[in-house]
């Protein structure tokens, strides 16, 4: 983490207001999670307002998929250290296995819990997922992988802030733990990629910019 924040101090004078703002948005929000050991509630949303402070976002699409898509085909395409991709096949490799093979970060499961699809729809498309999954692994397509975990993410995600879940249940503790876990070796490596190449993240001006109140 300091390491981070130096690299983002030392660069500061060489990128935009915006760029800046992002970025220091993300640390804040992730040096909060860091401390946060045992709060995993809080530590897991902490962590994704970190992400969304950092990816090109608008509160318009509301397409969390596709951006988080595009965003990590940038970031992969760029990682010349191949962090990510440490991060991928190697050290959360169990963690990202236990969040795929869980039907509770499916999307699909909850679905037809609340009668949406039925159950044959979601377990189809459970298995269509595991074969993309198996192919991606095959194959070493870091990005597909990433897609797949961060759609598992997402359903997360959803659980806490659309209020479907109980704040520090026993349920899905360990899925919650590996969620954070992958979270917060993303998000790092991800910004200095981004702090290595700010030419191609300098997104818009923030949906939210700074402004001085009177």
């Amino acid at each position: 983490m300091l390491v981070l924040e130096e690299v983002y101090k030392s660069k500061k004078a060489e990128n935009s207001e915006q760029f800046n703002l992002r970025i220091h948005r993300g640390l804040s929000w992730l040096k909060k999670a860091v401390i946060l050991q045992s709060d995993l509630d809080l530590k897991f949303i902490s962590l994704w307002i970190a992400l969304n402070a950092i990816h090109p976002q608008s509160v318009k699409t509301n397409n969390d998929e596709q951006d988080f898509s595009q965003f990590f085909n940038s970031l992969v395409r760029l990682d010349r250290e191949q962090k990510i991709q440490h991060i991928v096949w190697d050290r959360y490799h169990d963690a990202i296995a236990r969040l795929i093979e869980s039907p509770y970060t499916f999307q699909n499961f909850w679905d037809d819990q609340n009668q949406k699809i039925n159950q044959k729809v979601w377990k189809q498309a459970f298995l269509a997922e595991k074969k993309q999954v198996s192919e991606a692994r095959q194959a070493q397509d870091t990005i597909c992988l990433l897609r797949i975990v961060f759609q598992r993410l997402l359903t997360l995600q959803h659980q806490l802030i659309l209020g479907g879940a109980t704040y520090n249940s026993s349920m899905n503790r360990k899925l919650l733990q590996d969620g954070c876990n992958i979270l917060i070796a993303v998000i790092p490596a991800s910004m200095h990629i981004i702090l290595e190449n700010p030419q191609n993240f300098d997104f818009d001006t923030p949906f939210y910019p700074l402004l001085q109140v009177s």
